[in-house]
């Protein structure tokens, strides 16, 4: 069965300076359960976060200094957060949900945290509201307690996953993949295993095309036992910081062809949502839904 790691505390924290709609985190389940996509039994709420975890993945002395408050002005600013001892309890949570998600995937094949995609979060530093990167630490997780040998990143965040490139440079156990808007943020790119820049407005049909000739062969290349997926919808035409120029439909198609991936050959994959920065939270929510929808249309044991 499905499961969906949801947690209120997602919705408190705002990034400094903006109004991006962190409503998103509580709409979204809400609107999942109005539909009937989900049950509220197939909703949990995370656990404690165990610091070992945190430090596979991030250097103690960062680690040490954002959850005491310690980050500098210009690390700060990097965040685009303003520190507080909740804004850190909530990367906590939401880093659990994706610990937490990795065991029900490997149940039920698929699991989604309603927050997460903290792709930007490196090592040792924080950046564009991720100060935990919660898919690497999820990858640690696994590749420790021996439940997956094997892990295939697929970062289709229209943003690089410049965070996990980093952390796992130097990991032959994970495998990175982002296909992202080249001259989008992040301005300095770090190097995935494989890296897809794409041009500024590319559309639903050449943006669905570059991803069906990578997908299944990379796959069989990888050979992977375990897959992290990250579904921003910030490839939407709509978004504001976004640059591409996929509609919805073309969206929802994405994210199918990921799943029928995963279902072709077996793989259990983990679920965080990522950006969506359209001036409608209607579209977010609704780019967002769709995800969990393609997912319930391929549910496999």
């Amino acid at each position: 069965m499905l499961q969906v790691a949801f947690d209120p505390i997602y919705v408190h924290p705002v990034p400094e300076g903006h109004r991006f709609p962190m409503l998103k985190y509580e709409l979204i389940p809400e609107q999942l359960l109005y539909e009937g996509v989900l049950g509220p039994h197939q909703l949990f709420r995370p656990g404690s976060l165990d610091e070992f975890y945190v430090l596979l993945t991030h250097d103690s002395v960062y680690w040490k200094r954002l959850k005491t408050g310690q980050l500098t002005e210009k690390e700060r600013r990097r965040t685009g957060f303003l520190w507080s001892e909740e804004l850190v309890l909530r990367e906590q949570r939401i880093v659990q949900g994706t610990i937490e998600g990795c065991d029900y995937a490997l149940k039920a094949g698929v699991s989604f945290n309603i927050a997460g995609g903290t792709h930007h979060a490196g090592s040792h530093w924080g950046e564009g509201f991720c100060l935990l990167n919660d898919q690497a630490i999820g990858a640690h997780y696994l590749l420790h307690q021996q439940k997956a040998s094997k892990i295939l990143m697929i970062d289709l965040d229209v943003h690089q996953g410049n965070g996990t490139a980093e952390i796992f440079k130097d990991e032959p156990r994970v495998f990175t993949f982002s296909m992202h808007c080249q001259k989008n943020f992040p301005f300095k790119k770090e190097q995935s295993d494989l890296d897809i820049g794409l041009a500024e407005g590319m559309g639903d049909d050449e943006y669905l095309d570059i991803l069906e000739s990578h997908l299944v062969p990379l796959i069989e290349r990888v050979k992977p036992d375990f897959i992290f997926y990250l579904a921003g919808v910030d490839v939407l035409s709509t978004d504001k910081l976004g640059w591409l120029s996929l509609s919805k439909i073309g969206c929802r198609e994405r994210d199918e062809r990921v799943f029928d991936a995963c279902k072709q050959f077996g793989l259990p994959v983990q679920v965080s949502m990522g950006g969506g920065y359209s001036p409608l939270i209607k579209d977010i929510v609704d780019a967002h839904c769709n995800t969990f929808k393609a997912a319930m249309d391929r549910l496999w044991p």
